[in-house]
């Protein structure tokens, strides 16, 4: 058998349920939704950009510059009698394709550090 409820009893229950459902509301808030990750928008390069860094990336590892023709796209340097030129050429999409060659090179890693330059300078 329940016994009487007196007027604190009901005011208790009250405060209670009151503070049970002031807890549980906050929960029921905005949700945040993260960005997925690799999502990202990218820009294509740019001519201009692409050229300038294929040409720095050259005298980064010690080439003489001795042609340089934005119009062709075309950079040729020497380095110990090797000749290595880039061809850069902007497709029609407007991306742009950078090729580094050398018919000579003694080195056979410098077309690989003159492309990890070239990425360095774009950011990649």
């Amino acid at each position: 058998m329940r016994g009487k409820r007196g007027p604190v009893g009901v005011i208790f229950r009250g405060f209670l349920l009151m503070g049970a459902f002031g807890l549980l509301l906050p929960l029921a808030g905005c949700p945040y939704y993260a960005v997925p990750p690799g999502t990202v928008i990218t820009t294509p390069a740019s001519f201009d950009r692409s050229f300038a860094a294929a040409s720095g990336a050259m005298r980064d590892e010690g080439l003489s510059i001795t042609v340089q023709d934005p119009a062709s796209g075309t950079i040729a340097g020497g380095l110990d009698g090797a000749t290595v030129t880039a061809s850069v050429r902007q497709q029609a999409d407007g991306s742009v394709v950078v090729q580094f060659n050398s018919r000579d090179a003694r080195d056979p890693s410098l077309l690989d550090r003159i492309s990890r330059s070239y990425d360095r300078r774009m950011g990649r």
